[in-house]
């Protein structure tokens, strides 16, 4: 493959990333949203792995050669999603939409055994729940009804869809308008 050269562009080349589409246009992930960097993305273009959707106004340039930047891209292979994701704690703060479950706070996230280790709880989805650490302090690891403390959404095992509906809450900091045709936030861009 060519090397390229970012010679065209005003901003670093690593602030154009790309949005990647399964061949249903649907994105891979809404939260990480599905992005590669512009090399990622000339690389699959060049495999011939990629059909390009949309273009940033940068191009990069090689002694021979010149592209446009992809700002979309969609795959030519569908890649059929998994049903249930993997335990994580940070697919357990988005089932959870980044709330703590005892008060609602949003800060210093941990999680937290329902029924603690000490009495026979596993690590599980229906066992955990994201805490702030104060309320999961408070609990320590008492019993939910000897702490009177439950929490709001009862823990269970979420779809790959739940969560991806879930990440629709948290948009980036960062869309780029051609993004917006394949995304479904509701969000204002700047001018």
């Amino acid at each position: 493959m060519t090397a390229f050269a970012a010679t065209s562009l005003r901003s670093p080349p690593d602030s154009f990333p790309a949005l990647v589409l399964n061949a249903d246009f649907q994105p891979l992930s809404y939260y990480p949203l599905s992005l590669w960097n512009w090399q990622e993305t000339i690389k699959a273009v060049f495999l011939d792995r990629v059909n390009i959707v949309s273009f940033y106004d940068k191009v990069v340039r090689s002694p021979n050669a010149e592209i446009r930047l992809p700002s979309v891209v969609s795959l030519k292979t569908f890649v059929k999603p998994a049903l249930y994701p993997a335990f994580t704690r940070f697919n357990v703060f988005l089932r959870d939409k980044f709330q703590c479950q005892y008060c609602g706070s949003p800060h210093d996230l941990t999680f937290d055994h329902v029924i603690p280790r000490s009495r026979g709880g596993q690590t599980r989805w229906d066992n955990v729940t994201a805490a702030c650490a104060p309320c999961n302090l408070k609990k320590g690891g008492k019993m939910p009804a000897k702490a009177k403390m439950f929490p709001a959404l009862k823990p269970y095992r979420p779809t790959v869809h739940e969560l991806h509906r879930n990440g629709r809450f948290f948009p980036p900091n960062y869309l780029h308008q051609s993004w917006l045709d394949y995304l479904y936030w509701d969000v204002e861009l700047e001018p």
